[in-house]
């Protein structure tokens, strides 16, 4: 799973970024001047495997991972031609993060979350439109042979351009079972599943619920059919390099019953409808992460291809009756 972090300049982004992987990545130049995105990984939190392990030794402890890529801020009118957001069309996800806190040295403006969230939207959508209109001008051109294939792929394209123009993301576009196939994996940026980061300022953490702009942000977020959840990427990055009783401490001091990464982490996983099955014994316990509803043959191929060719039966036992 692969999942792209993306929002507006000095939001916390890449702090979010080094919270999640373990990262030291640059926070404050990192805005404007790098080129390449930071690329890490997070393990997955998952009590099941801790508890496998705690009974196995095993040699081996092996959790399921998360690919999380952090691109430049994204400036108002740069969404167009933006070279940065080509190295996310990929991603199965967008974390989409947002200020809502305030910082009188980095901000002129007060935080406003729907406003800058809409902002961002609205350069993905161009960004968008850029690529549609790249591939129009190619269906256009193959269309001439008289392949009715590039013609109906012209015409879903001017069709997804209009729609696009009206500020509407390509997730609410009415495809086609023939415009999936035609469209396969397009890299569109507004058709990804997106939650919302609501950034806080940790002392918002112990009532989030309250704060004006979570609450906007919850309000969009139900009108897109996205997820939102909120985060202290700061205090997050602080207590990551932290000993669990520490950060423990720490997170009690606010009344957290659990890190903000691991809501982020659970979410996803929700979000895109993946599950991890366990395998463990004395070598290692290990976790297998799968789209819900995969059948067994094929869930036995992710440990090993010969498995899942020679598959007769499985016993799978939850973990409850452990």
């Amino acid at each position: 799973m692969k999942l792209g972090i993306v929002g507006l300049p000095n939001v916390g982004k890449t702090t979010l970024f080094n919270a999640l992987t373990g990262s030291h990545a640059e926070t404050g130049s990192y805005s404007g001047a790098a080129v390449k995105p930071n690329i890490g990984q997070a393990k997955v939190p998952d009590a099941r495997l801790d508890w496998l392990a705690d009974y196995y030794h095993p040699k081996k402890y092996t959790p399921a991972t998360i690919e999380f890529v952090d691109v430049v801020g994204i400036k108002k009118g740069s969404g167009r031609g933006n070279a940065y957001l080509q190295t996310i069309r990929q991603v199965d996800a967008l974390v989409h993060v947002v200020r809502c806190f305030e910082n009188d040295e980095l901000f002129l403006e007060p935080a406003d979350a729907r406003r800058d969230a809409e902002t961002l939207n609205l350069e993905l959508i161009l960004a968008d439109i850029e690529l549609v209109e790249r591939r129009l001008d190619k269906a256009k051109k193959n269309a001439k042979g008289g392949d009715k294939k590039y013609k109906r792929e012209a015409e879903m394209c001017e069709a997804l351009i209009e729609h696009l123009s009206d500020g509407k993301p390509a997730a609410s576009f009415e495809f086609t079972e023939e415009d999936k196939d035609i469209l396969q994996d397009g890299g569109l940026l507004t058709i990804k599943p997106v939650i919302y980061a609501a950034n806080l300022d940790e002392s918002a953490m112990t009532d989030y619920a309250a704060d004006a702009g979570f609450r906007a942000l919850s309000d969009l977020a139900a009108e897109q059919g996205a997820a939102v959840l909120p985060v202290a990427a700061k205090f997050e990055e602080d207590i990551a390099d932290m000993d669990d009783e520490e950060a423990q401490m720490f997170m009690e001091e606010l009344g957290l019953q659990e890190r903000g990464l691991d809501r982020l982490i659970r979410t996803s996983y929700d979000l895109l409808g993946y599950i991890s099955f366990l395998t463990a014994g004395e070598d290692d316990v290990h976790a297998w992460t799968i789209v819900r509803g995969t059948k067994a043959p094929k869930a036995a191929g992710k440990v090993h291809t010969d498995i899942e060719r020679g598959f007769i039966r499985a016993e799978i036992v939850s973990f409850d009756d452990l």
